[in-house]
């Protein structure tokens, strides 16, 4: 990395090669898809545009749900049963043998969770693709940590929050010079991400990613129909912004913009849906730190080994899976950290990795 010049901030390295101000935005702003800021994380993240360049961008047809779905599928074949409406209160820690807990330095192990409702389900591991912060914070009692202590948690630096806004419209008699996936703008760019991870405000202007996936699979809308989303980046609940007041305004804010800048024209008109999440619901529905959007900020500090590790240092048996592990954020890399913690557990708990096809398989293992 030293070599390559990768740990400078990505925002800098790009610098070095263009002079045009819009192609220096046009080859940084992607870590913002993963939650990190531009003007922080390390160059390395420019290889995304390697990546894309190089082996394209998928879709999976019939929208992420379809890959959830199919997810499922494949999970409930092998066995598996899912607990829906089941919101975990707490992580059961105990000795080797089940036991309370004896002497600071005890052996401790993860031995199953406790509902909110109260039901206890006892397991011989745990693998939480949960918040980092809310993992540790909110379902393992403190004198259970060693590694992960109160005041290392609370520094993690977390990603920005986001406003979704997902919306249906009619289409009859537009002609639309948009994409699957298109990225706006606005006019400011360096001082705009200093308002959502620096000074964690709402600025007046804002850059959206703005997804229509209806005009590669019509399925997802109905006839004569499109469905879509924008995604505007947002500062996280750290600035104490009050959405319940806010979030209406912006919305009407956004429809405007996309609206009068000609993107969907009489967008408002042609409304059949609308419904958006704030900072809030991820915050307080999704259990997520602050309201963040991607889990910790992949700073230099937070990204490859330095990033919250798959395999907890203070409870055997105990393991993170997701955005917030290693990895890191995006769905091809949420799933590769799955690869990565099924083989750790594998290697704990001595159950033989079959490759079959390039595919990795294990036999005899209990979730």
């Amino acid at each position: 990395m030293l070599k390559l010049d990768a740990v400078r901030p990505l925002f800098s390295f790009v610098k070095r090669y263009f002079t045009s101000p819009k192609l220096q935005q046009v080859f940084s702003f992607e870590p913002l898809l993963i939650g990190g800021n531009p003007l922080k994380v390390p160059a390395i993240y420019a290889m995304i545009h390697f990546v894309e360049k190089t082996w394209g961008i998928h879709f999976t047809m019939g929208g992420t749900g379809a890959l959830v779905q199919a997810l499922v599928r494949k999970f409930e074949e092998l066995g598996g049963t899912i607990f829906y409406n089941s919101e975990v209160a707490r992580i059961n820690v105990t000795d080797k043998d089940g036991g309370e807990l004896r002497g600071r330095f005890a052996r401790r192990f993860a031995r199953g969770v406790m509902l909110v409702d109260g039901t206890r389900f006892d397991a011989d591991l745990v693998i939480s693709n949960g918040d980092y912060v809310n993992t540790y914070m909110k379902l393992i009692d403190s004198k259970y940590r060693f590694f992960q202590q109160d005041a290392r948690l609370k520094l993690a630096q977390q990603s920005m929050s986001l406003l979704v806004i997902y919306f249906g419209f009619h289409a009859d008699g537009l002609k639309l010079d948009l994409r699957h996936h298109n990225i706006i703008l606005g006019p400011r760019y360096e001082e705009l991400l200093q308002d959502i991870f620096g000074r964690k405000v709402l600025g007046p202007d804002f850059s959206q990613y703005l997804h229509i996936p209806s005009l590669t699979d019509p399925s997802l809308a109905p006839p004569g129909h499109h469905a879509a989303y924008t995604l505007i980046p947002v500062p996280h609940n750290g600035s104490g912004l009050d959405w319940s007041k806010l979030a209406e305004p912006f919305v009407d804010k956004v429809f405007e913009f996309i609206e009068e800048r000609g993107y969907i024209p009489d967008l408002r008109d042609r409304l059949v849906y609308k419904s958006f999440i704030t900072p809030d619901y991820f915050e307080r529905t999704l259990n997520s730190w602050l309201g963040n959007g991607f889990g910790v900020e992949p700073v230099l500090w937070q990204s490859a080994y330095l990033r919250p590790h798959n395999r907890s240092e203070d409870i055997e048996h105990l393991y993170l899976v997701g955005a917030n592990a290693q990895p890191g954020g995006g769905t091809p890399a949420v799933m590769m950290s799955a690869k990565m913690t099924a083989r750790i557990i594998a290697k704990d708990f001595s159950v033989p990795l079959n490759i079959v096809n390039g595919v990795h398989t294990s036999r005899g293992a209990v979730t």
